[in-house]
């Protein structure tokens, strides 16, 4: 699996000629496969308006409204009651997963319980792109600074398909805390490498390497 981390969305040329590189074709001859789970579990975001307008498209985040050839919606709470022959084949075929972002900790819970954590390893050729919580959630931790939503078991662990953790939306304008200096202190209780980055940033994961692609501002910490 090829990985476009961002922290919201396709929001500038650099980060979506980096989404064309992991294609390797143009987006219009894509199909997607959107998947809004995270919205659900945040206090801020969902549900509601926030879940429509990720999955049509009209989110300030550029993700579904790209120009795919094609978007379905994949949500994570209805699959454990779907026969896994009905679902799997449909995110197999598709060319990319659109994750957004919301809670990270309750996409981390669904995608355990609907299957799909263990199936992405097999899918080699798929782009993974997301945003805020849906990059954090393949990071081993997220920090207790992001924690809203409570997991069954506690703590504060996620896939840990990558090997550093992300802090995402520095200096957000709507986001007064989400300083430079706040992500030091949050990486200070992360153990392992760290990105903070800003909304005109992505980390690219592909061919076992690791790149950052910014028209903004980011800081590796910790590692």
């Amino acid at each position: 699996m090829k990985l476009l981390l961002t922290s919201a969305g396709v929001k500038n040329a650099s980060i979506h000629d980096a989404l064309l590189g992991l294609l390797g074709r143009p987006v219009a001859e894509c199909d997607a496969l959107c998947i809004p789970t995270a919205l659900y579990g945040h206090p801020q975001v969902g549900p509601g308006v926030g879940a429509w307008n990720f999955i049509s498209g009209h989110s300030a985040e550029p993700m579904t409204g790209l120009g795919w050839r094609s978007v379905g919606v994949l949500e994570l709470t209805a699959l454990p009651t779907i026969d896994r022959e009905r679902w799997v084949p449909r995110v197999r075929a598709a060319d990319v997963l659109l994750v957004a972002g919301g809670d990270a900790l309750y996409l981390n819970h669904w995608m355990r319980e609907s299957g799909l954590a263990d199936l992405l390893p097999s899918l080699t050729d798929t782009v993974y792109v997301g945003m805020s919580a849906g990059s954090m959630v393949m990071t081993p931790r997220i920090g207790q600074y992001f924690v809203e939503w409570t997991p069954p078991a506690g703590g504060d662990a996620t896939l840990g398909v990558v090997d550093f953790s992300i802090f995402p939306h520095v200096d957000h304008p709507m986001l007064p805390d989400n300083t430079m200096a706040a992500t030091e202190r949050w990486a200070a209780d992360i153990d392992g490498p760290a990105y903070a980055i800003d909304d005109d940033t992505a980390v690219v994961v592909a061919d076992g390497s690791v790149e950052v692609v910014s028209e903004g501002t980011w800081k590796l910490l910790g590692g």
